[in-house]
């Protein structure tokens, strides 16, 4: 069940901190990986079978639906280690299991394990989505649809009551943000040709977002480009035509980012929770979307476009490498003790100084992400507006802290201008 009733938005939770963060911001559902067969699996650490119940156990707790990420192109060798997993998330009570290959559907459907169906399908039109409706009760759109596209599929399964194995209307998703790949849905081989690292087993070595030139074989001429980073689109941004979006009756927006930190989820997580809600209540407007995507710049983007949902012009390209963040996170300290009846928490400094202003987050596998202006802090037990590398600190804190939580400061990084 969505926060509002209208679409649920689901957050990628790479680790602990991401999946905490995910759940502190507003995520109607989370998405994550087990072990190495998941699209990314060398990107971020996963979890492991053991992490089940816990994932569970959390989301469980403010009503979170959590979907197991297993949709790698499936070897024979793999087939053992599916049903492993398959059982060990029925066991343990994870809400779906997102697939491509038949193997995982048909052991999934065999358990009566819930299947949502995985944009590497590459599902464009309404007959494939009856097709796979025998199996799936949720399915993910090709990234290379339109709006109008979507809107389609999602009005001929109303008006055809096209249904899932639940006996409900098949629920419609798209992706709303994060990276995008050159490939159709995902499906590149660049990786594997170059690297013998296949990016549809979650080993991508990313090829795409590197720079190039073109070199004519013949005449040895260098041909003009106006980018070099031809292969490297920018990250798709829906959030200034969330309006639209969820007109067209789609009922998952899925954020990208199992490989991201866990201030990107954070930050990605909140603003679009509060798109949404705006929307909800009929307070979605152009004033508010400007101060939303300023938020969005703050954490790792390669610039927005709208991808091919408005139907405009195919390819928009990275005008160069990593990030466009505004914002950057440095290393500062560790925690050390929290005091529960004061609600203090003390850290040790082991890196930059920081002082009275600064924006602080604190992150860890129980914490989430926290993010807090300083406002007051003791120094080696005195009153001080900085403190530097070696000194003990504690601050007032609205939450409880772990010795195992990382202190980090906020600091603004200037983008270089595309040349």
């Amino acid at each position: 069940m969505t926060q509002n009733g209208t679409i649920e938005l689901m957050a990628p939770a790479g680790n602990f901190e991401s999946l905490q963060a995910a759940i502190d911001n507003g995520a109607d559902s989370v998405y994550f990986g087990v072990e190495q067969l998941n699209m990314r699996a060398r990107a971020s650490i996963n979890f492991t079978l053991d992490d089940l119940p816990e994932i569970v156990r959390r989301c469980e707790k403010k009503s979170v639906r959590t979907y197991l990420t297993l949709n790698t192109i499936i070897y024979d060798h793999d087939l053992s280690i599916i049903k492993t997993l398959l059982d060990a998330a029925k066991s343990a009570e994870i809400t779906a299991v997102i697939a491509m290959d038949q193997a995982v559907i048909s052991y999934a459907r065999q358990i009566g394990m819930e299947i949502h169906i995985s944009t590497q399908i590459n599902i464009t039109n309404i007959e494939t989505v009856k097709f796979y409706a025998m199996f799936a009760d949720t399915m993910v759109m090709s990234r290379e649809l339109s709006l109008r596209q979507v809107k389609k599929i999602v009005d001929q399964i109303e008006k055809e009551q096209v249904k899932g194995p639940s006996g409900r209307l098949v629920e419609i998703e798209i992706f709303g943000h994060g990276a995008l790949c050159m490939a159709v849905s995902g499906k590149c081989y660049l990786s594997l040709h170059s690297h013998n690292s296949s990016a549809n087993r979650g080993a991508c070595k990313q090829n795409c977002r590197k720079k190039y030139t073109v070199i004519d074989q013949e005449s040895g001429f260098e041909i003009e480009l106006d980018n070099e980073y031809m292969m490297s689109p920018k990250d798709l941004c829906t959030l200034d035509f969330l309006d639209q979006v969820i007109d067209t009756g789609v009922k998952v927006l899925k954020i990208e980012g199992r490989g991201r930190a866990p201030e990107y989820v954070a930050k990605v997580i909140q603003t679009y929770r509060e798109a949404i809600d705006a929307h909800a209540n009929g307070t979605f407007d152009k004033e508010k979307v400007g101060g939303w995507m300023s938020e969005l710049e703050k954490v790792y983007n390669r610039g927005f476009w709208s991808g091919y949902y408005l139907g405009q012009k195919l390819g928009e390209w990275s005008e160069a490498n990593g990030s466009k963040a505004t914002q950057k996170k440095v290393y500062v300290g560790k925690g050390m003790h929290f005091f529960p009846k004061s609600n203090i928490g003390e850290f040790k400094i082991e890196a930059y100084d920081i002082k009275i202003g600064d924006t602080l987050l604190i992150q860890g596998p129980t914490t989430g992400t926290q993010e807090l202006a300083l406002t007051e802090m003791l120094v080696n037990d005195l009153e001080s507006q900085k403190a530097t590398k070696g000194d003990s600190i504690t601050l007032p804190l609205p939450f409880r802290i772990r010795p195992s939580d990382k202190l980090y400061k906020v600091v603004q990084q200037e983008v270089a201008p595309a040349n």
